[in-house]
């Protein structure tokens, strides 16, 4: 059942960006003085530049509609190491996370409360992306699919699947393009993802430290990336970068919830709540789309379509067996990465 806010319940955020990895007493001040609410968003790493903008947007926002300043603070890193974080005592009030197992964990360790995902509209996630690859100016190797990242001399750039939730959607997406090629030939498969990993030059914790890798440390031949991470690099660097559309890719739906546990503690339920719903405002959704995730409403989408390829061929976490199926199958301790990792 999806949280009912008022327009004076949109109680949330501030703009602010300050990096921010641990716990804390950031609260008190909150407390202390009411016209002043402080919220904690931990997300993942690629999220930084959109929730600076956005943290600005809603904090205009309430102080129109509700008379009160507010206070946000971000922290970011591998979505798979953010979950941990809160679970471990990083008192977020809202999550907003790379994708859904993470935010169960959190759930299971009994700090959001079930049902989280039918909170917000389409299960909670407001904007989507999913993964391309980024290769340097005049694509030196020929990169255009899969199995390019599996030739002899490609030195590819992904993340760890094991903090880095976008490392996860990589390995899905590379995995449903060697099963539609092998027939679903599972050994076939292994042997394609085997060589896949053996040409990983770097698997950092996180996307953004992918990103660095392959941007500012100019290591490898081609990045396996979030596409909003791959349009900033070609923003930055706009004569040094090409973005390569796989024919097979995933569709990435990134997940966001209260954490109900912290926001209860600290007296922030409805601007949390107010925070997350905002994010599918008409104003949100375009800004989105300026930092290049992809809308979830989709009549704006379609202001983008210039932008995004939306005829991409994108198989879903469905195709899975949904995260809970994926997560066993391929990422628990021992499963199939773990087989093909250490090998």
């Amino acid at each position: 059942m999806k949280r009912k806010i008022s327009i004076w319940s949109l109680a949330v955020l501030t703009a602010v960006g300050i990096l921010l990895t641990g716990c804390g007493a950031k609260q008190d001040s909150a407390k202390s003085d009411t016209s002043v609410i402080e919220l904690l968003n931990v997300s993942y790493d690629p999220t930084r530049e959109f929730y600076a903008a956005y943290n600005e947007l809603f904090r205009e926002h309430w102080k129109e509609t509700s008379g009160q300043d507010i206070k946000i603070t971000q922290s970011h890193g591998g979505s798979g190491s953010q979950a941990r974080s809160v679970i471990e005592g990083n008192e977020a009030d809202v999550v907003t996370l790379a994708l859904a197992h993470d935010v169960t964990a959190i759930e299971e360790a009994g700090l959001i409360e079930g049902g989280w995902m039918g909170e917000f509209d389409l299960d909670s996630s407001p904007y989507t992306s999913t993964i391309v690859f980024l290769v340097r100016k005049g694509n030196e190797k020929n990169i255009q699919d899969w199995d390019d990242l599996i030739r002899d001399g490609v030195e590819v750039i992904t993340p760890n699947p094991k903090t880095s939730g976008g490392a996860c959607w990589n390995f899905l997406a590379a995995w449903a393009y060697f099963q539609e090629q092998d027939g679903g030939d599972e050994t076939a498969i292994k042997e394609c993802m085997k060589k896949l990993y053996q040409n990983v030059l770097v698997l950092d914790s996180g996307a953004r430290g992918a990103t660095n890798t392959f941007v500012e440390n100019k290591q490898g031949d081609v990045l396996i990336a979030w596409e909003n991470e791959a349009y900033l690099s070609m923003k930055e660097y706009p004569d040094a970068y090409e973005i390569i559309t796989p024919s097979v890719s995933i569709l990435a739906q990134p997940s966001v919830a209260v954490v109900d546990s912290n926001a209860k503690e600290h007296g922030t339920e409805e601007a949390a709540a107010a925070y997350l719903e905002y994010l599918y405002s008409d104003e949100a959704q375009r800004l989105a789309g300026d930092n290049y995730y992809r809308p979830s409403n989709e009549a704006i989408l379609q202001e983008f379509s210039g932008q995004f390829d939306l005829n991409m061929n994108l198989v879903t976490i469905d195709d899975f067996g949904g995260w809970d199926a994926a997560y066993q199958t391929y990422f628990n301790d021992g499963a199939i990465f773990d087989q093909i990792y250490s090998e």
